[in-house]
């Protein structure tokens, strides 16, 4: 009887231990946790760098030269909330080139970077959403991942470098997927195709930098496919930042 009883009590251990959240439930959670940051503004800059694939794209567009294995720039993202999204690259000695996101449209400026347009295209449609209530940002966010493709009710857990993380969509390596940090509720990863088929992965890193306040992660990278093609680090922000409208 106590041999039964015990092991009664390690499967349902093992039960709780293997419960997920729904994604309704983790998509409601992300976006209480986006409100609470009571952002309405915000403009970061930061080191920018393209590799790989994207050195000649990026070169082109910036004016700069691409012999080499990567290219640096000065990058900026402006958000003003809800919904608008630029992220700026200004080569010193070249061009600026940017992309915008406003109300889930996008526009660019100069030659486009297209490492750049996807990183603030996601950026903006999981950080940037305020609806009416959380269950209205929740609809919304719900709305754009199934746009590329990712089925949020499906459920399982991983880990992300050191964290552990939910991930929403069917397992299994190049399938559709959005990534978040189970701890605190952040986006942690986009990973999808877009309408050429190409396959790009949107990887939001570390949130607890003060330049940021928590709204914005210290690191955005890219990959398209296998490679990395893009990785922009926050050094300086500012929660309070007067943005003109005009730059979405």
């Amino acid at each position: 009887m106590k041999r039964a009883l015990s092991v009664i009590g390690l499967l349902a251990a093992l039960s709780a231990g293997a419960y997920v959240l729904p994604g309704g439930s983790i998509l409601r959670r992300m976006s209480a946790a986006n409100a609470e940051q009571q952002l309405s503004s915000l403009k970061v800059d930061g080191s920018l760098h393209f590799y790989g694939p994207a050195v000649k794209e990026a070169g082109a567009a910036l004016g700069l030269p691409t012999d080499r294995p990567d290219i640096e720039a000065d990058g900026s993202v402006y958000m003003k909330l809800p919904g608008r999204c630029r992220f700026e690259a200004k080569a010193p000695e070249g061009n600026t080139v940017a992309s915008v996101s406003s109300g889930g449209r996008k526009r660019v400026e100069g030659t486009e970077i297209a490492a750049l347009s996807e990183a603030i295209q996601q950026v903006c449609a999981v950080l940037a959403v305020r609806a009416g209530t959380v269950q209205e940002s929740r609809e919304v966010v719900e709305a754009h991942l199934r746009s590329l493709g990712i089925e949020p009710r499906s459920t399982s857990l991983a880990r992300f470098g050191g964290d552990v993380v939910y991930v929403l969509g069917p397992q299994g390596e190049g399938k559709p997927q959005f990534w978040v940090y189970k701890e605190d509720f952040r986006p942690a990863r986009l990973r999808y195709k877009d309408a050429k088929g190409t396959a790009w992965d949107v990887r939001l890193l570390d949130y607890s930098s003060p330049a940021t306040g928590g709204a914005l992660p210290r690191t955005i990278e890219v990959w398209r496919g296998e490679d990395r093609v893009l990785r922009f680090t926050v050094l300086t922000g500012d929660t309070r930042a007067k943005i003109a409208d005009t730059l979405f």
